[in-house]
């Protein structure tokens, strides 16, 4: 019987090695898989290269992770937000490497990883820092950029409803990355609001299919990461 189901964070990120590449879904607070952030952190893993939208927020989730010298490598969109205090410092410091990715290009990087597509090219990032020492490519006497796709070890997260077999359904725009994540990881671990028991999701409200999913765990009440900023929480 298949049941992807495991009891705790803790064993759902025991797997996770030092030197891995995470992806972690979240679109700010938006989907952003906290419980699984900080049972990493409680496992230590470090020399992580994490891809995700953001470097996270106040002291908390993916910032903490950052804070806490896990993150060697942060590839992402938004480093820098109103609220972000930790990436900046360290990143002034020399003390993570950043590689900086339009958000489409960051998105279809993954998304192609995901449905086996080596590379792709976009116009985006033309004749910007961003293009250089890329290979660039004239169609239809336009000029393109190459990108290659974005492959992870891991991918950690957040939906609203699984089952046993790990068919996932998200909450609106808290879906955003993680459907693609799940597709170009290699091991997907994923933090349920709710379990349910199969048959019961719609087949056509079904948004990742369980093939794409490793692990499941249950965090009914999951934190919310604008409160911990607002409170000025810190983990660990």
């Amino acid at each position: 019987m298949i049941n992807k189901i495991i009891p705790t964070v803790k064993e759902a990120v025991e797997g996770i090695f030092d030197g891995a590449t995470v992806m972690i879904s979240g679109f700010g607070e938006a989907g952003s898989p906290i419980e699984l952030i900080h049972a990493l952190i409680d496992k230590g893993s470090k020399n992580l290269t994490v891809i995700s939208n953001n470097a996270g927020s106040g002291h908390v989730g993916l910032a903490a992770l950052i804070e806490n010298r896990q993150v060697n490598k942060i590839i992402c969109s938004f480093p820098r937000t109103v609220i972000s205090v930790v990436f900046p410092e360290l990143y002034k410091n020399g003390e993570i490497e950043l590689e900086l990715v339009p958000q489409g290009t960051l998105a279809e990087r993954i998304r192609a990883a995901g449905a086996g597509i080596p590379a792709f090219f976009t116009p985006t990032s033309v004749n910007t820092p961003l293009a250089e020492g890329k290979e660039t490519r004239v169609f239809n006497n336009k000029t393109y950029v190459m990108e290659h796709s974005l492959k992870a070890d891991f991918a950690l997260v957040k939906c609203k409803s699984a089952d046993r077999y790990g068919n996932l359904t998200y909450n609106k725009t808290a879906r955003n990355f993680g459907p693609i994540m799940c597709m170009a990881a290699e091991n997907t671990i994923v933090q349920a609001i709710e379990i349910v028991e199969p048959g019961q999701l719609d087949p056509e409200c079904i948004v990742t299919p369980g093939i794409f999913v490793k692990k499941v765990v249950n965090i009914v009440n999951p934190a919310d990461e604008s409160v911990l900023v607002a409170e000025e929480r810190r983990y660990p």
